[in-house]
């Protein structure tokens, strides 16, 4: 197969309009974090951009990398050295661009990570966790029928390929279900006002566990990287039919 190659700045100007990363305000930088060459053939996708991924995007000849978790974090060391020296370097010296969006690409509608992780769910988005609020984060919505715990816990570890945490909030059934990728555990409180059964996300914190048992919710932590999987996916695959591209999601395991 015959690839195409675009211009960095036509191929990163695009990502910005559809996934309105201006709209955003985030904890780190949307959009081209390091600039690389100036025609993009080849694009690697994967979570984060640890020093992993970035070899073996050189081993493959990327252009680009393009994540969901890149640098420049609020908060953070501004100093380049060690990990991040490294990280950047070998950046710099393949001439490879960085490319990220964090909460972009949690919230897209169709690319996004809440979105792709309920269609392997089976789960139908009926709101955002936020209705009314522009670029809400999270959503809920419904199983097609109703099951136990038990085997929605099975479906999780299935799709995910991962054993969740589950604190089970009482005997019900799994109905009427809320999510939010990543590290969003405490919008159980938001999946509680709007009356699901069951909460899903990445990671779970101690005062949680309380919470879901007094308020009576199921709660699934799901793996942060395993729920964050499928937005960069997705948009790599877009991205590669959209211009004609080579595209390659490499996964990275990570078992939190």
């Amino acid at each position: 197969m015959n690839y195409n190659s675009v211009e960095l700045t036509e191929l990163v100007e695009y990502c910005d309009e559809i996934l309105k990363s201006s709209q955003f305000n985030d904890y780190c930088p949307n959009g081209l974090q390091v600039q690389g060459r100036s025609q993009v053939q080849k694009i690697v996708t994967g979570v984060t951009a640890c020093q992993a991924l970035l070899d073996e995007a050189v081993e493959w000849g990327a252009d680009l990398v393009l994540v969901h978790h890149g640098y420049f974090w609020k908060g953070e060391s501004s100093v380049l050295t060690g990990i991040k020296y490294r990280r950047i370097r070998t950046l710099i010296l393949n001439e490879m661009s960085l490319l990220a969006y964090h909460l972009p690409l949690d919230a897209h509608p169709v690319m996004g990570n809440n979105a792709r992780l309920a269609v392997r769910l089976g789960l139908e988005i009926e709101d955002t966790l936020e209705p009314g609020k522009v670029n809400a984060i999270g959503n809920i919505g419904r199983l097609s029928e109703p099951c136990s715990l038990k085997l929605f816990t099975q479906r999780v570890k299935q799709v995910l390929d991962r054993e969740p945490q589950v604190i089970a909030g009482g005997t019900h059934k799994v109905s009427k279900v809320a999510w939010c990728t990543g590290a969003a555990e405490r919008y159980i409180e938001k999946a509680i006002e709007l009356g699901a059964d069951t909460y899903i996300s990445g990671e779970i914190s101690e005062p949680v566990v309380h919470i879901a048992r007094e308020a009576g919710i199921h709660y699934i932590g799901a793996g942060h990287h395993a729920t964050e999987r499928y937005g960069v996916q997705a948009l790599g695959e877009h991205l590669a039919r959209h211009f004609g591209l080579e595209h390659r999601f490499v996964e990275i395991a990570n078992p939190v």
